[in-house]
């Protein structure tokens, strides 16, 4: 993690408008946008699942930019009139895994082999599935491929897509799903099984400014969100590019 943190930092570009910044974003993030805001004089970043941070802008919390990893969330907001329409950007992609212990085998995905995994008492950790993106996304892979039956009723919901992640390493369940970027920071853990891409919709991270924040500063930080070398930065941190629309 510190050769990772060092080749993040050397490809950031650096922001004086950063400051008095308070970005709300994914989970998900937190090792590349804290890379970020380590070159960011001023700027805040607050961490929790989409729908938390979403739903605290919308009663009035003091962010200036979000960053949400579900588009349903933006829309949210948007509707809302709490974010600047025209300031909606697509960001980022990722994929959806699932984890295990390092001693776990490969999991194919199908009922019998997931039900295997999960042995006689054990539960798949993921995020909320009617809420938390990495939770919508993984319902929906799991419904596709005939797997949400076997396991629907042996789930621990939690509010992010890193709190998932928490529960297997700490051993409190066998495997879990999350994001394959959350996977990189959990060296007990490793990747497996992987969902198609088609398996679900698109994963899209967006982020927009908020009306009532530091909107020109908060701008300002989006651009520089956008250039290439944070976008190589997010990419070395294991993100994909925004799919096209």
């Amino acid at each position: 993690m510190k050769i990772l943190l060092a080749l993040l930092l050397s490809l950031l570009p650096t922001l004086a408008a950063a400051q008095d910044v308070t970005i709300f974003a994914a989970a998900s993030l937190k090792e590349p946008l804290d890379a970020f805001a380590v070159t960011q004089p001023g700027l805040i970043v607050s961490y929790s699942g989409s729908g938390t941070l979403a739903r605290q802008v919308m009663n009035g919390a003091p962010a200036d930019l979000v960053i949400m990893a579900h588009p349903d969330w933006v829309t949210a907001m948007d509707d809302a009139d709490v974010i600047v329409s025209d300031s909606i950007t697509d960001l980022l992609s990722n994929e959806i895994v699932l984890v295990g212990p390092q001693e776990t085998p490969d999991i194919t995905l199908d009922p019998v082999a997931l039900t295997r995994a999960l042995g006689v008492d054990g539960r798949l950790a993921i995020g909320l599935t009617g809420s938390v993106p990495a939770g919508i996304y993984g319902r929906q892979a799991l419904e596709s491929l005939g797997l949400w039956n076997s396991v629907s009723d042996r789930l621990v919901e939690t509010d992010s897509a890193r709190a998932a992640l928490a529960l297997v390493a700490r051993g409190e369940v066998p495997i879990g799903l999350v994001y394959a970027t959350d996977a990189r920071v959990e060296p007990t853990l490793k990747i497996v099984a992987r969902f198609p891409v088609e398996s679900h919709a698109p994963i899209l991270y967006q982020a927009a400014v908020v009306k009532d924040g530091n909107v020109v500063a908060a701008q300002a930080v989006l651009d520089a969100l956008t250039t290439s070398e944070s976008l190589t930065t997010f990419a070395a941190a294991g993100f994909k590019p925004a799919p096209r629309q």
